[in-house]
């Protein structure tokens, strides 16, 4: 039976690869600010900003069956070059905005028999890392947040993160501009690659579905095993 899956932002990189997987066997409804390489999917697009809009006034099912929340960043700065609107405009993006969509979308999402929610993390919230002190500290909210809506909505719904390492999206771009810096960001994963989009996707496909049903609360590290593995 098709299930009914939003996803927040995800018009490119994993949430496009998402996509893909999904919309052939479900109802996938995709709000972000952009569609225009959404095109040639079945899919239902609506303009979106999570960072500005309210998620109530768009016209969406009655009952979700899955919510992906994709949108993020990645502002990587020595600490003392980093003012505290830098982390207040992390936390917003990556934590507020959630809490205010996940808030919106309560009476859809309790109406499914077990409806699944994805939240994204980074593996730099595991692994402490140089530069990363706003967006670990923004994704280490979410974490947290995911353990507790868990815990307080189960059996509702299930709530589960994805925690990736380095993955080839525009997002990242500056990070992986040239043959030398790809190979020297996946030398510094056990699987010597950085991660694709298809890669990240398939988890997320996992997760929303009966394959998963077992899963919740859990922060899932899909990082070429670098937030747990010493092989230097």
């Amino acid at each position: 039976m098709k299930k009914n899956i939003l996803f927040i932002g995800g018009s490119h990189g994993i949430g496009l690869a998402a996509a893909e997987l999904l919309a052939k066997d479900h109802k996938l409804i995709i709000a972000s600010r952009t569609s225009e390489e959404l095109k040639d999917l079945n899919v239902t697009h609506l303009t979106f900003d999570a960072s500005t809009d309210d998620i109530t006034e768009l016209d969406l099912p009655e009952t979700l069956d899955g919510l992906v929340y994709f949108p993020g960043s990645i502002n990587l700065k020595p600490f003392k070059m980093l003012p505290l609107e830098s982390f207040e405009e992390e936390m917003n993006l990556n934590f507020f905005s959630l809490v205010k969509v996940v808030q919106g979308l309560l009476p859809k999402l309790k109406k499914s028999e077990q409806a699944s929610l994805i939240f994204f993390s980074t593996v730099a919230v595991k692994v402490g890392m140089p530069y990363h002190t706003s967006i670990a500290a923004a994704k280490g909210a979410i974490e947290g947040f995911a353990k507790s809506l868990a815990a307080e909505y189960t059996p509702s719904f299930r709530v589960n993160v994805i925690a990736p390492s380095l993955t080839d999206t525009k997002l990242s771009g500056k990070l992986l501009s040239n043959d030398e810096k790809r190979k020297n960001m996946g030398d510094r994963h056990p699987l010597k690659r950085v991660g694709t989009p298809k890669d990240i996707a398939n988890a997320v496909e996992f997760l929303l579905f009966e394959k998963s049903s077992w899963m919740t609360g859990q922060i899932i590290g899909i990082d070429g095993g670098l937030s747990t593995l010493n092989v230097h």
